[in-house]
């Protein structure tokens, strides 16, 4: 089922405003319950709704030290094309110069275009991202490797785990190779065990030729998306 709205609104429980209530809406505020009844999360540190940025190019000092090479990485992996039904990840999308940050929060006057929105975000007392963690409507394995690039461009990151989940099923990422570190709802884990298992698996800042490579795998994914579904119906 494609993500619509139903022409009302619900009150978010993280911030205590309306939102409009589509079709997967209600399973998002049911999993930032979870997270903050059950997993132990103040629910200060879990943000909703925060956009990351394909269309920009980060600032050069954001980019110093780059991600471990590709050939390095944990055979258990989600690459792109292991979805079925992916887009070539190599799609060349036009990159316009720097406007302004790498990613806006839902307060932001930008609209979605241009960004994939992360639905909930677990943040350290300081802040710092240590979890981003995204709704999909489908196989969370399906959705693993566009999370991936997320995270790691995650505005005041990378946030070094990504969790993907359909409320039913779930998996948790490292985002610095895409590892997978656990799988079903039971990984999605408590408070103090995110903060170990973040302190773990850092994810150093990328280089701004390997960046550019995530926004187009980032980019690519969400224009699929919306292909699919078309942009004039589909909130996804």
């Amino acid at each position: 089922m494609h993500e619509v709205s139903l022409g009302a609104t619900l009150r978010d429980y993280l911030t205590g405003q309306d939102v409009d209530h589509t079709t997967y809406e209600d399973l998002r505020q049911a999993l930032a319950r979870l997270l903050v009844e059950e997993l132990g999360h103040p629910r200060e540190l879990v943000e909703p709704r925060v956009r990351v940025r394909f269309d920009v190019v980060p600032d050069a000092a954001n980019a110093s030290s780059s991600l471990a090479p590709s050939s390095t990485e944990v055979p258990r992996v989600f690459e792109g094309a292991d979805r079925p039904d992916a887009p070539p990840v190599s799609l060349d999308l036009p990159v316009p110069p720097d406007s302004g940050a790498p990613g806006d929060s839902e307060d932001s006057d930008d609209h979605d275009e241009g960004c994939r929105v992360v639905d909930l975000t677990l943040r350290d007392d300081d802040g710092t991202p240590l979890c981003i963690v995204l709704f999909c409507p489908g196989a969370p394995g399906s959705y693993a490797r566009e999370s991936v690039a997320a995270a790691r461009l995650f505005p005041g990151g990378p946030a070094p785990l990504v969790a993907v989940t359909d409320t039913r099923d779930a998996l948790l990422m490292a985002a610095v190779d895409g590892a997978v570190l656990g799988e079903g709802m039971r990984a999605l884990p408590k408070r103090d065990a995110l903060r170990r298992l973040a302190a773990d698996h850092p994810c150093p800042q990328l280089t701004q030729e390997r960046a550019a490579g995530e926004r187009r795998i980032l980019g690519a994914y969400t224009a699929f998306l919306k292909r699919c579904c078309g942009e004039d119906v589909c909130l996804l």
